[in-house]
């Protein structure tokens, strides 16, 4: 598959036409990060920003004691470190490859002279803004408001839409990203998952989670319910 027909398979660049794909691809460089390696820091200069051509990427805050908060995981099509290029700062977090990684990077100065030219390519950007915005949201609600058997459950159900409303699932995940994900520490993650089946909410198994009571999980996701 050439350089074109990967951008434009990926969803942020849906629909534009073959000439401005062409534009793209002839600003887009690409780069590879082993497992572990960072692709940038918080506080970093925001040069430009990343589409995931494959494997997955991290993007995460580190507390003042070293504890780690993952914001983000993100995979195949999805963008990062995209606020630099409207706002021209720094990377307000960081970034770092869960796996082998493929990656695309868009200097900053060359796209913004390209969205000149092509408007439509910032309509698409700005509504990925738009959904990671809405996700921002819901995670600082379920960081302030919810205790963590609501935030793991409203994860799961997440997991659950994703799949066309699946009830067997897999982590795609450790626990301990998963814990990190949820504000928590992996010991208490494996405490309410034991509870959730012990309650008969689901079933799991390793990385294999089943859910077996849908209601039961949405009580718990709304605060209606507790463990």
């Amino acid at each position: 598959m050439s350089i074109i027909q990967q951008i434009s398979s990926i969803p942020l660049f849906n629909g534009l036409s073959e000439s401005q794909s062409a534009g793209l691809a002839g600003i887009a460089s690409e780069k590879t990060f082993s497992r572990g390696q960072s692709i940038f820091s918080e506080g970093d200069d925001g040069h430009g920003f990343y589409v995931v051509a494959s494997g997955r990427v991290k993007v995460f805050k580190l507390s003042p004691d070293g504890r780690e908060q993952i914001l983000h995981i993100l995979g195949t099509g999805e963008i990062f470190g995209e606020v630099p290029v409207f706002a021209g700062s720094r990377f307000p977090a960081n970034a770092e490859a869960m796996e082998e990684s493929r990656v695309f990077y868009f200097r900053r100065d060359s796209m913004i002279t390209l969205i000149e030219k092509n408007p439509s390519i910032a309509m698409g950007m700005l509504a990925v803004l738009s959904k990671r915005l809405r996700t921002f949201t819901s995670l600082i609600d379920d960081l302030s408001l919810k205790e963590v058997p609501g935030r793991l459950a409203s994860y799961l159900l997440y997991l659950s839409e994703k799949e066309n409303g699946a009830s067997d699932l897999e982590l795609d995940i450790t626990k301990g990203q998963l814990a990190s994900l949820l504000g928590t520490i992996p010991e208490t993650l494996s405490r309410i998952l034991a509870k959730m089946s012990n309650r008969g909410i689901i079933d799991f198994n390793g990385a294999r989670i089943k859910i077996t009571d849908r209601e039961g999980l949405e009580d718990l996701a709304s605060g209606s319910d507790k463990l």
